[in-house]
């Protein structure tokens, strides 16, 4: 019989905050929160912002918290948009005749070019002369065409959390996001590796991005251009796989499965879908899935905007040419589904814990929710690799018939939602909008409920679909479908005939939503779609699945998991993040292992790792 996987813990961190206990959901809808649930955000919010949480009543405080939280101008901590560093090409040579210069001799090259002609001065010096003139990169700053990003609370630093000793920022941001939701789970780790073989646990963990700052591969590429050296980190700690290593060697110490995939912005759901297909065929019981993406960088700000894709500053001002603005109105530079002129780069870090539906009635874990299946399909020929195709509207459709398969067609018509990709592309508008119309209409969904979090949080690439699933956790515990909050009308070319797509919050009555379809489309026909069960949908399946008096039994079990995982949100409340790190711990070696032909004993595990294993190909031999 297939399993179900379970969503027995979350959490993160985004520009609206910590994921764990719907904090950062909470942010984006804070406006229609009542004051004692606005008040636990804003202690959230100041705990990881480094502000007193004694003060998140005080108005003046409150008031610096939203403003330096979500989307909003890149802020100099991260760095300076109007002088971000770059190497000017000059071609020189002398006034009347030969280019003359002193420089140390130290600092000449191995190889002097051709025309060069070196004379020793003393002192380490020496006079260069240069017949033909040359070519030389002058270091210089310049002002970039971006300067809007959703960005990390003010005053958060993952590497402050634990001894990150020169990690990219990516990998800061996986320590920090695991270490949320393993804490928001309620049940210690080791409780959890003594329940399963040491081989039913897998890490479905990336980046989109790979690690592109200075400690990743954009030292590696970097450093010799400007005269530097390249670290031996550079490389390694650059690859997109990282987030599973570090979460693996560092935080769980998992001798399982590690499977880091890869599908630009649908990173996070082509990680989803492994850990789901392995939960659903019994191979692994416990699976930790993830994205964490750093991409508020010069360098990828470059990248998209050289492509077009970003809401420039200059094309947010011809947006709101009417309004007589000096400066681009940054808050809402991102506005899905609205007139719009490209996306807004955002940073992410977004982890959840599966357990297949038997482990999370025996340890009495939190339901969360649960996801029966992702579907992915790449979009046929194409012209263009970056636009869209047909792909998606295969996902989408799989995705709500999967739903249907459980809940049955006439209730998806009245209890599901949509979590659309939402980039603030022109393209994305019509395009999405396209697919998500033409599903509804074939399912006779009348006015299906439309979500864009993008226009809080900004787009960050891999870990965009991540965002997505947490917050529609969120919608479920709060009963608010957040509006598209950005916007002031629907633009002319978008298809919503059979959407629901409204700037205003969407509340809704508790257990009136089953299902939300989460929509991710990447560069590349990189699409992907999630069916994703509400909590009490969940409970209700697994109730049925395993009888009243399992279900009963596991209620009792609950409380305690329930009662420590409040405790870890108090405490983060007051202090922030609790990281787990554990380097240079429990190390193993061969001497660790007990091999015998039924199984490997590991040292830290009860279970052995299982060797008796039957082939369905056997049968075939004759």
């Amino acid at each position: 019989m297939s399993k179900l996987p379970v969503i027995v813990g979350f959490g993160g961190v985004n520009p609206a905050g910590r994921s764990s206990f719907h904090h950062g959901y909470r942010r984006m809808v804070i406006d229609a929160l009542s004051q004692e649930k606005a008040t636990q955000t804003f202690r959230s919010l100041a705990a990881i912002m480094g502000l007193p949480p004694e003060m998140a009543g005080d108005e003046a405080q409150r008031r610096y918290i939203l403003e330096h939280t979500l989307i909003r101008k890149i802020e100099g901590n991260v760095f300076n948009t109007d002088q971000v560093g770059w190497n000017k090409r000059m071609a020189l040579s002398g006034c009347d005749g030969d280019l003359q210069f002193v420089t140390r001799a130290r600092d000449l090259p191995d190889e002097l070019p051709a025309g060069w002609a070196v004379q020793e001065l003393g002192g380490g010096k020496v006079s260069v002369k240069i017949s033909d003139g040359c070519n030389i990169l002058l270091p210089t700053t310049r002002k970039i065409e971006v300067s809007s990003a959703g960005q990390f609370p003010t005053g958060f630093d993952p590497s402050a959390l634990y001894a990150s000793r020169s990690h990219p920022r990516g990998l800061q941001l996986a320590i920090c996001g695991v270490s949320d939701a393993l804490n928001a789970m309620g049940i210690d780790w080791q409780t959890v590796m003594d329940r399963i073989k040491p081989d039913q646990m897998g890490v479905y963990a990336s980046s989109a991005m790979a690690q592109l700052d200075d400690n990743g591969f954009g030292g590696l590429l970097s450093a010799r251009a400007n005269g530097g050296r390249v670290s031996s980190k550079n490389l390694a700690l650059g690859l997109a796989d990282m987030p599973a290593d570090f979460v693996s060697a560092y935080v769980l110490g998992s001798v399982g499965t590690s499977g880091p995939s890869l599908g630009a912005c649908a990173t996070f759901f082509y990680n989803l879908r492994q850990a789901v297909n392995e939960i659903r065929s019994g191979k692994i019981r416990v699976a930790v899935v993830g994205v964490a993406e750093s991409a508020v960088d010069p360098n990828i700000i470059d990248g998209y905007y050289t492509m077009g894709a970003l809401a420039s500053d200059a094309d947010l001002l011809k947006l709101d040419a009417d309004k007589g603005l000096s400066e681009p109105d940054h808050r809402r530079a991102s506005r899905p589904f609205s007139s719009n002129c490209g996306f807004t780069v955002s940073e992410s870090s977004q982890f959840i814990v599966l357990f297949d539906d038997d482990l999370a009635m025996e340890l009495g874990a939190q339901i969360h929710g649960s996801v029966p299946d992702v579907f992915v399909n790449a979009d046929g020929y194409k012209k263009s690799i970056s636009s869209p195709g047909v792909g998606n509207y295969l996902t989408v459709a799989k995705a709500l018939a999967a739903a249907a398969g459980i809940i049955g067609d006439k209730a998806i018509k009245h209890r599901s939602f949509v979590q659309s990709h939402g980039t603030s592309t022109p393209q994305n508008r019509v395009s999405e909008s396209h697919i998500l119309n033409e599903v509804a209409k074939t399912f006779g969904i009348e006015k299906w409920p439309v979500a864009a979090i993008k226009a809080y949080i900004g787009h960050s690439i891999g870990a965009a679909s991540g965002d997505q699933l947490i917050t529609s956790l969120g919608v479920w515990n709060d009963n608010i479908i957040p509006g598209i909050s950005t916007i002031d009308h629907i633009a002319d070319d978008v298809h919503s005939s059979n959407l629901r797509l409204q700037k205003e919050h969407l509340e809704v009555e508790p257990d009136s939503l089953d299902v939300a379809v989460l929509n991710a489309k990447g560069f590349g026909g990189n699409n992907a779609s999630a069916t994703l069960l509400s909590p009490i949908l969940s409970k209700k399946l697994l109730q049925g699945r395993h009888g009243d008096k399992a279900w009963q039994s596991y209620l009792g079990r609950q409380e305690q998991s329930r009662d420590r995982a409040a405790a870890y949100d108090n405490k983060a409340s007051e202090t922030g993040f609790n990281v787990l790190y554990k380097f240079g711990e429990n190390v193993l070696g061969g001497e660790d292992l007990n091999m015998s032909r039924d199984g490997i004993g590991i040292k830290g595990w009860a279970e052995k790792v299982d060797l008796n294993m039957e082939s369905p190909f056997a049968q075939w031999l004759k």
